[in-house]
């Protein structure tokens, strides 16, 4: 993952980190509204017996996406700390 270089000319670590926050929050949501759509058995079984399970297969592939954005945006975020001071120079 490229991470977005801290400096003086560009955004700074406390917009970065707000941006990242806010992509994660919504993200979150989206990952809990996706989480009600769960197949059910009875919505799929004129398809056959497969459909149901690729039907979940499909979903929880969805959610692995979901969770792969979330841990994107919380590295990201980390990455965005504020800067540590150097307490060796004056």
């Amino acid at each position: 993952m490229i991470k977005p270089s801290i400096h003086l000319n560009g955004t700074s670590h406390t917009r970065l980190r707000e941006q990242y926050t806010e992509a994660y929050s919504a993200l979150r949501l989206a990952e809990e509204a996706l989480m009600h759509t769960r197949p059910h058995a009875r919505d799929y079984y004129p398809q056959g017996d497969q459909a149901i399970t690729a039907a979940i297969d499909e979903h929880e592939q969805r959610l692995r996406l979901i969770k792969k954005l979330l841990d994107d945006m919380r590295e990201l975020r980390m990455h965005c700390k504020a800067p540590r001071r150097d307490v060796s120079q004056p």
